[in-house]
């Protein structure tokens, strides 16, 4: 695949060239974290950013989406018909996404796009949706991706990736989107021999950053049982306050809740994230709620992390290493530990 190289002086013009041709997406400044948001002017990507707080996953999977929606006024020859909700399904672009998020998408696609259940909404926007990646120089303390089986330069979930070099990029085309969008890239121009051995530099320096945290084959090998009645699990749990934060700030959680919201006499089916942590998250409609326990949800989440996704996927861990859930945990729960004592050699209660 084929590869240029953009001075960081032409940049902004290649990214506004490319608002000309797709809505683009990338990493803006906002208040005071990072976030993914479509670029309303070229200057406002800021590459400069270690890693967003809330993952991208919004853009395929928004937090709030109406799905469907009604009339119920009186004399509407159409009252009581639920029509699909209009949405934007034009060609976007997100720019300067961590491999770790990119590779979630894949993850997640279990869910959403599968030879016998296809989410439209998802899929449509995977399909329209091209996605350029920015290659991890600095790896933030909580990431541990090389441990899940990825990594800070991985191109797996990437259609292009970007290498900052120093005063330039490295953009590799790693798909036939991506061979497609640096087609249409006129500004960029051969890579220098000197940024090339910068950029292998700068791959080798990301990696030996990390030490691996615990083995997801180990965790496959366990018999699930034997896991599930730990005893360990009282203590995992002693701390945690339910908040969701882990949930909501994963690219790979993918849980909602449908809800019907009408005011007056127009009504929006909608579907918005929801989270295994949150007590009325299991309760049947009998009002018994298998999980209504806090150790049970603690649990269901690791569990389903850890063991069940890769004991019926065969496709490792839901996890990608991206370290949110240890940096913004507020009582220091750490995924990393958890995997650790799962691990272990027995976990067997006494």
């Amino acid at each position: 695949m084929r590869e240029v190289y953009i001075t960081k002086e032409k940049f902004p013009d290649v990214v506004g060239k490319l608002m000309n041709q797709h809505r683009v997406f990338g990493p803006v400044f906002q208040g005071q974290y990072h976030e993914f948001a479509e670029l309303k002017a070229s200057d406002e990507i800021d590459l400069t950013y270690q890693n967003t707080r809330l993952s991208p996953k919004g853009l395929f999977h928004p937090h709030s989406e109406r799905m469907f929606q009604f009339s119920l006024a009186k004399g509407d020859p159409e009252a009581g018909i639920v029509k699909e909700a209009p949405k934007d399904y034009s060609s976007r672009l997100i720019l300067g996404m961590r491999p770790c998020d990119a590779m979630a998408f894949r993850l997640d696609d279990v869910n959403f796009d599968t030879t016998t259940i296809k989410d439209p909404w998802w899929t449509r926007r995977r399909a329209t949706t091209a996605i350029v990646g920015l290659g991890c120089n600095q790896p933030c303390r909580s990431c541990f991706c090389t441990s899940v089986g990825t990594g800070p330069f991985d191109p797996s979930g990437l259609d292009a990736l970007l290498t900052d070099v120093g005063d330039g990029f490295i953009l590799q085309a790693i798909t036939e989107k991506g061979q497609e969008l640096l087609d249409g890239i006129s500004d960029g121009g051969p890579v220098p021999a000197a940024a090339t051995e910068k950029a292998t530099q700068l791959r080798k320096s990301a990696e030996a950053q990390f030490v691996t945290q615990f083995d997801p084959k180990a965790l496959a090998e366990k018999d699930m049982l034997e896991l599930f009645n730990a005893s360990f699990w009282d203590e995992v749990q002693f701390s945690c306050i339910n908040c969701g934060t882990c949930t909501f700030l994963c690219p790979t959680c993918w849980c909602f809740d449908i809800q019907d919201e009408v005011c007056e006499d127009q009504g929006d089916r909608i579907r918005i994230w929801d989270s295994c942590m949150f007590p009325l998250f299991t309760v049947h409609g009998s009002g018994h709620n298998p999980r209504s326990q806090k150790l049970q949800r603690v649990r269901q989440r690791f569990m389903h992390k850890l063991k069940y996704y890769q004991d019926k996927y065969h496709d490792g861990v839901a996890c990608v290493g991206c370290g949110r859930c240890v940096k913004y945990c507020p009582v220091n729960i750490d995924i990393r530990e958890v995997a650790r004592l799962m691990t272990a050699t027995c976990v067997c209660p006494a």
